[in-house]
Protein backbone atom coordinates (compact mmCIF):
# COMPACT_ATOMS: atom_id res chain seq x y z
CA UNK A 1 0.00 0.00 0.00
CA UNK A 2 1.39 3.37 -1.00
CA UNK A 3 0.46 6.62 0.70
CA UNK A 4 0.56 10.02 -0.96
CA UNK A 5 1.34 13.30 0.76
CA UNK A 6 0.83 16.76 -0.61
CA UNK A 7 1.95 20.29 0.04
CA UNK A 8 1.13 23.38 -1.95
CA UNK A 9 3.87 25.97 -2.25
CA UNK A 10 2.74 29.48 -3.27
CA UNK A 11 4.97 32.39 -4.27
CA UNK A 12 3.81 35.66 -5.80
CA UNK A 13 5.79 38.53 -7.18
CA UNK A 14 5.51 41.73 -5.21
CA UNK A 15 6.39 43.77 -8.29
CA UNK A 16 10.16 43.58 -7.84
CA UNK A 17 12.61 43.42 -10.70
CA UNK A 18 12.64 39.65 -11.05
CA UNK A 19 15.43 39.31 -13.61
CA UNK A 20 17.84 41.26 -11.41
CA UNK A 21 17.52 38.64 -8.67
CA UNK A 22 16.26 41.34 -6.29
CA UNK A 23 12.95 39.73 -5.40
CA UNK A 24 11.48 38.35 -2.19
CA UNK A 25 11.95 34.64 -1.57
CA UNK A 26 9.06 34.69 0.95
CA UNK A 27 6.35 32.19 0.11
CA UNK A 28 3.71 30.06 1.82
CA UNK A 29 3.44 26.33 2.49
CA UNK A 30 -0.15 25.10 2.53
CA UNK A 31 -1.06 21.73 4.04
CA UNK A 32 -4.24 19.73 4.48
CA UNK A 33 -6.46 20.91 7.26
CA UNK A 34 -5.88 24.53 6.26
CA UNK A 35 -2.47 24.99 7.88
CA UNK A 36 -0.43 27.78 6.30
CA UNK A 37 3.25 28.24 7.16
CA UNK A 38 5.28 31.28 6.13
CA UNK A 39 8.40 30.07 4.35
CA UNK A 40 11.44 31.65 2.75
CA UNK A 41 14.94 30.93 1.66
CA UNK A 42 17.42 30.95 4.52
CA UNK A 43 19.15 34.27 5.22
CA UNK A 44 22.35 32.17 5.16
CA UNK A 45 21.66 31.44 1.48
CA UNK A 46 19.87 34.57 0.25
CA UNK A 47 20.72 37.81 2.08
CA UNK A 48 18.18 40.17 3.62
CA UNK A 49 15.92 41.81 2.53
CA UNK A 50 15.26 39.12 -0.09
CA UNK A 51 14.74 36.38 2.51
CA UNK A 52 12.56 36.42 5.60
CA UNK A 53 14.32 35.36 8.82
CA UNK A 54 10.91 35.01 10.54
CA UNK A 55 9.79 32.26 8.15
CA UNK A 56 10.69 28.59 7.97
CA UNK A 57 13.33 27.77 5.38
CA UNK A 58 13.68 24.40 3.59
CA UNK A 59 16.84 23.52 5.52
CA UNK A 60 15.12 24.09 8.88
CA UNK A 61 12.12 22.11 7.66
CA UNK A 62 14.41 19.23 6.66
CA UNK A 63 15.94 19.12 10.14
CA UNK A 64 12.51 19.44 11.78
CA UNK A 65 11.07 16.70 9.59
CA UNK A 66 13.81 14.25 10.60
CA UNK A 67 13.44 15.17 14.27
CA UNK A 68 9.65 14.96 14.22
CA UNK A 69 9.64 11.56 12.50
CA UNK A 70 12.20 10.20 14.98
CA UNK A 71 10.17 11.54 17.92
CA UNK A 72 6.91 10.01 16.68
CA UNK A 73 8.57 6.61 16.33
CA UNK A 74 10.24 6.94 19.75
CA UNK A 75 6.92 7.77 21.44
CA UNK A 76 5.27 4.79 19.76
CA UNK A 77 8.07 2.45 20.83
CA UNK A 78 8.09 3.79 24.40
CA UNK A 79 4.31 3.31 24.70
CA UNK A 80 4.53 -0.20 23.24
CA UNK A 81 7.16 -1.04 25.88
CA UNK A 82 5.04 0.27 28.75
CA UNK A 83 6.90 3.51 29.41
CA UNK A 84 5.13 6.79 30.00
CA UNK A 85 6.70 9.82 28.31
CA UNK A 86 5.87 13.12 29.96
CA UNK A 87 7.88 15.44 27.70
CA UNK A 88 10.17 15.16 24.67
CA UNK A 89 12.44 18.00 23.56
CA UNK A 90 14.90 17.81 20.68
CA UNK A 91 17.20 20.69 19.83
CA UNK A 92 18.11 19.25 16.45
CA UNK A 93 20.65 20.83 14.11
CA UNK A 94 21.88 20.37 10.57
CA UNK A 95 25.16 21.15 8.85
CA UNK A 96 25.16 22.27 5.24
CA UNK A 97 28.26 22.31 3.07
CA UNK A 98 29.81 20.79 -0.03
CA UNK A 99 29.44 17.04 -0.41
CA UNK A 100 31.90 14.67 -2.12
CA UNK A 101 30.50 15.70 -5.52
CA UNK A 102 31.12 19.39 -4.76
CA UNK A 103 27.39 20.11 -4.45
CA UNK A 104 25.98 22.06 -1.53
CA UNK A 105 23.86 19.69 0.52
CA UNK A 106 22.82 18.90 4.05
CA UNK A 107 25.88 16.95 5.22
CA UNK A 108 24.55 15.81 8.56
CA UNK A 109 21.69 16.20 10.98
CA UNK A 110 22.15 15.73 14.71
CA UNK A 111 19.22 14.95 16.95
CA UNK A 112 19.59 15.61 20.68
CA UNK A 113 16.37 14.28 22.18
CA UNK A 114 15.83 14.81 25.88
CA UNK A 115 13.03 12.58 27.13
CA UNK A 116 11.26 13.03 30.47
CA UNK A 117 9.50 9.90 31.69
CA UNK A 118 6.88 9.65 34.42
CA UNK A 119 5.73 6.87 36.67
CA UNK A 120 7.65 4.13 38.42
CA UNK A 121 8.55 2.22 35.23
CA UNK A 122 11.41 4.41 33.97
CA UNK A 123 13.83 2.92 31.43
CA UNK A 124 17.57 2.94 32.04
CA UNK A 125 20.28 4.23 29.71
CA UNK A 126 20.63 1.03 27.63
CA UNK A 127 16.86 0.73 27.06
CA UNK A 128 16.54 4.40 26.08
CA UNK A 129 19.47 4.01 23.66
CA UNK A 130 17.89 0.89 22.14
CA UNK A 131 14.54 2.68 21.70
CA UNK A 132 16.29 5.60 19.94
CA UNK A 133 18.15 3.16 17.66
CA UNK A 134 14.86 1.46 16.78
CA UNK A 135 13.16 4.84 16.19
CA UNK A 136 16.00 5.85 13.86
CA UNK A 137 15.76 2.55 12.00
CA UNK A 138 12.00 2.94 11.51
CA UNK A 139 11.91 6.68 10.69
CA UNK A 140 10.45 7.09 7.20
CA UNK A 141 12.29 10.35 6.61
CA UNK A 142 15.71 9.08 7.75
CA UNK A 143 15.20 6.05 5.50
CA UNK A 144 14.52 8.38 2.58
CA UNK A 145 17.62 10.58 2.54
CA UNK A 146 21.33 10.23 1.80
CA UNK A 147 22.23 12.65 4.58
CA UNK A 148 23.85 10.97 7.52
CA UNK A 149 21.56 11.40 10.50
CA UNK A 150 22.95 11.21 14.02
CA UNK A 151 21.00 10.88 17.22
CA UNK A 152 22.57 12.00 20.50
CA UNK A 153 19.97 11.61 23.26
CA UNK A 154 20.40 13.87 26.26
CA UNK A 155 19.87 11.84 29.41
CA UNK A 156 18.40 13.38 32.52
CA UNK A 157 20.14 12.85 35.83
Amino acid sequence: MNSKYFATIVWNSAGETFQSGKYSRAHTWLFDGGIEIPASSSPHVVPLPFSNPNAVDPEEAFVASLSSCHMLWFLSIAAKNGYSVLKYIDEASGVMGKNDDGKISMLSVTLKPKVHFSGSNTPHFQIITKMHEEAHSECFIANSVKTEVFCHPIFLE
